[in-house]
């Protein structure tokens, strides 16, 4: 293999960068300060990719359940340019192919679920000319772009924000996957230093915690910018408890794995057991053993251990460990919730990032690149209480009170309010920007690996976890009753209506794969898989089509139906109430966008866009281009009411619906026009009525016309 040529950044100050405070100061000389934290991030990210040794490095799977650096490489531009299309500030694609490609990956796959799917990679260079590209143009945004102080969700540089806090997301997730490469795949770095320092482990104890309030929750006019998860209320009267002076060290954790922990199932839960089994885990993922001693590997190089450094494991074993540590001590110890975690970080830590004047601890690049010794950095009579390492908590991620979904990424939330996504506080040595602020609120999946560990507590309260989360989002429990409600006024439920028609055209054709585009929560996708072998349910809104993966996953759906007012009636729904026990499996989800699919779909018998084509922003794409999915002699479903709107369809992408000529021009002659050089219409278009209710005193009624197409 070729080494790869690159120009090694070393830019000293790249290590102590500082998000934006955003409510107040000059506009100009603020436009200026975002646009240099662009850069730098942008520059930094870079700098972590120069550590790649080979152009086939970029290729390698370092985790099974993620995909190759190579997506990762090209995600956060590409997170630019869609969130900057969604928000309306930029109306052409820069590379639509990439932007597919890189646009969602399956970024938090459980063994069970990885997707293997083969892609065809782009060229590093490819991505790299791709990213230049984006950045410029990035950049002639914030210097161009209206700026009105202060900058709030609304603003057009808050999404400017949010793709730069984005990529230090991804900094620091890529971080852990380089980590996991082979060494001789990877090249030392000056902006890369780790700590050098380590000696004997402390003896760990625990410390007494008075009770107390907590209050957290970002208002609309916090100076920060936030993810959604960070915004609302949440007020909590916290009991006392002891939490242990260190974060577990690897001496510690060492007792553990020396006294059979990983092989005792009386230590794990079922999903620990599940996992421990799929992994073949012995000790923590980042030791391994030289000439019968262990050994820690840190993002560049193996190292002697240092004991005194955390343990870093996910959150399964450091769940074994406080029940190990339990018995061994007859104590009752567990994780932290995310309240107790706030009670001592709030008594504790004086100064929040970016308004310190140096990071008190190990964190936002200011000290290391590693982990360090835990004895390193004290806050009163405890240690790392921001930095070093991530803490896992006992709790699983959800909003607060009045959380509210940004509309330009409406699917960085939602998707881990599943009660298997557990919260993580305090941030580690790279985490910066956002992460490294005091509300960031960060979950992953239990198995995940971050650079995390862990501190324990002793209370005698039982922390009570509840998986059943009733949905509430007025607009999603809307698209919940409208597919699994009950029929209104005597009109049959619309997407199983649409399905049991899609099937009698089909009867006679093959039914191998349909693809349902525009899923919203999957009724019909369900419904299709009576008649087919597989199908595919996309929907541009991961918020949205997650509720189809949940009646995936748990055979059922909860929601909040609004009645009148602030009355609501719980509502859950079975599949097997539905007759559809069988039909879950045949079925898979995806967040997609309908104008710019991955080349992956393809190949389907049917396809059905109910109700989809007028909720496009650019209708005459999607058409144009539905035909490269479908075998010959496949169908087309379209079903719409034409309700064209500004509001998601620009009046010059319009099909239909204006006059053309002097003359009233329809959607139904637009399709025929569009669709004739690939498709046949068969037969003429058929009304089918739909209800949508609101409340029990008001519905929507409405008529769509449904259109049938042949592929020549």
């Amino acid at each position: 293999m070729q080494e790869r040529s690159v120009k090694l950044n070393v830019d000293a100050d790249l290590r102590d960068t500082r998000t934006v405070v955003l409510d107040q100061g000059d506009p100009e000389e603020k436009r200026e300060e975002i646009r240099r934290y662009f850069h730098q991030t942008y520059d930094i990210d870079e700098a972590l990719i120069e550590t790649l040794k080979y152009h086939e490095t970029f290729y390698r799977r370092a985790d099974p359940l993620r995909h190759p650096l190579i997506f990762y490489f090209g995600h956060t531009s590409v997170f630019y340019v869609n969130k900057l299309i969604i928000a309306k500030l930029i109306q052409e694609r820069v590379n639509p192919r990439l932007e597919s490609m890189f646009a969602v990956g399956v970024d938090e796959m459980s063994w069970d679920d990885i997707d293997m799917s083969h892609y065809d990679w782009p060229k590093v260079e490819e991505v790299q000319a791709y990213r230049n590209t984006v950045r410029q143009l990035v950049d002639d945004r914030i210097r161009t772009m209206p700026l009105v102080m202060p900058i709030g969700w609304e603003s057009p540089f808050w999404v400017i924000m949010m793709g730069i806090e984005h990529a230090r997301i991804h900094l620091e997730t890529s971080s852990v996957l380089i980590r996991q490469l082979p060494i001789d795949q990877l090249r030392s770095h000056p902006l890369w230093e780790p700590c050098r320092a380590s000696g004997e482990a402390p003896e760990n104890e625990l410390l007494e915690v008075a009770p107390g309030r907590v209050r957290v929750g970002k208002a609309k006019s916090h100076p920060l910018y936030g993810w959604d998860n960070e915004f609302g209320e949440h007020e909590a009267e916290i009991d006392g408890y002891r939490a242990s002076r260190f974060l577990v060290t690897n001496r510690e954790f060492l007792e553990f794995v020396e006294d059979k922990g990983y092989s005792e199932a009386q230590w794990w839960d079922e999903e620990g057991l599940a996992w421990k089994e799929y992994r073949d885990a012995q000790h923590p993922r980042f030791w391994s053993r030289e000439n019968g001693e262990f050994m820690l590997r840190n993002m560049l190089e193996v190292v002697e251990m240092p004991w005194d450094w955390p343990v870093e494991v996910n959150c399964l074993e450091a769940k074994a460990f406080c029940r190990w540590r339990s018995a061994e001590s007859g104590k009752q110890l567990r994780l932290p919730t995310e309240d107790e975690w706030y009670l001592l970080r709030d008594r504790l830590v004086e100064e929040d990032q970016p308004y310190w004047q140096r990071a008190p601890g190990n964190i936002n690049l200011e000290h290391y690149a590693s982990s360090c010794p835990v004895t390193e950095f004290r806050f009163g009579d405890f240690h790392d209480m921001v930095g070093n390492v991530w803490q896992w908590t006992e709790t699983p991620i959800t909003g607060f009170r009045d959380f509210e979904i940004h509309p330009c990424y409406d699917d960085f939330s939602t998707p881990t309010f599943d009660g298997k996504h557990n919260l993580i506080k305090g941030g580690s040595w790279i985490s910066t920007g956002n992460e490294a602020t005091r509300d960031s609120r960060y979950a992953f999946r239990r198995h995940f690996f971050q650079h995390a560990g862990f501190r324990y507590v002793e209370s005698e309260k039982t922390v009570q976890v509840s998986l059943d989360v009733y949905e509430s989002d007025e607009m999603i429990c809307q698209y919940c009753e409208f597919h699994y409600g009950e029929e209104l006024f005597g009109v049959p439920n619309f997407p199983r209506r649409c399905a049991e028609l899609c099937l009698e055209l089909m009867k006679d054709r093959p039914r191998r794969k349909a693809l349902d585009l525009g899923c919203a929560v999957g009724r019909a996708s369900f419904e299709l898989a009576r008649g087919f072998e597989q199908v595919t349910g996309l929907d541009f809104s991961a918020n949205i089509v997650r509720i189809g993966v949940q009646m995936q996953d748990r055979g059922y759906i909860q929601y909040t139906r609004l009645e009148e007012g602030e009355l609501t009636t719980f509502m859950e729904k079975r599949a097997s109430d539905l007759g559809l026990d069988e039909e879950l499996e045949r079925v898979e989800f995806f967040q997609a966008d309908a104008c710019n699919l991955k080349d992956v779909y393809t190949g389907y018998d049917l396809v059905l866009a109910a109700n989809l084509i007028d909720r496009l922003y650019s209708p005459r794409k999607f058409l144009s281009s539905i035909h490269e999915r479908i075998n010959p002699g496949g169908l087309l479903v379209i079903t719409s009411p034409y309700t064209w709107l500004t509001e998601f369809t620009e009046r010059s992408e319009w099909i239909g619906g204006f006059r053309k000529d002097g003359e009233p021009y329809t959607t139904l002659e637009a399709l025929d026009e569009i669709l004739d050089p690939h498709f046949r219409r068969l037969g003429d278009p058929v009304d089918i009525p739909f209800v949508i209710r609101e409340t029990r005193r008001k519905n929507q009624h409405s008529v769509a016309e449904m259109t049938v197409w042949e592929k020549r």
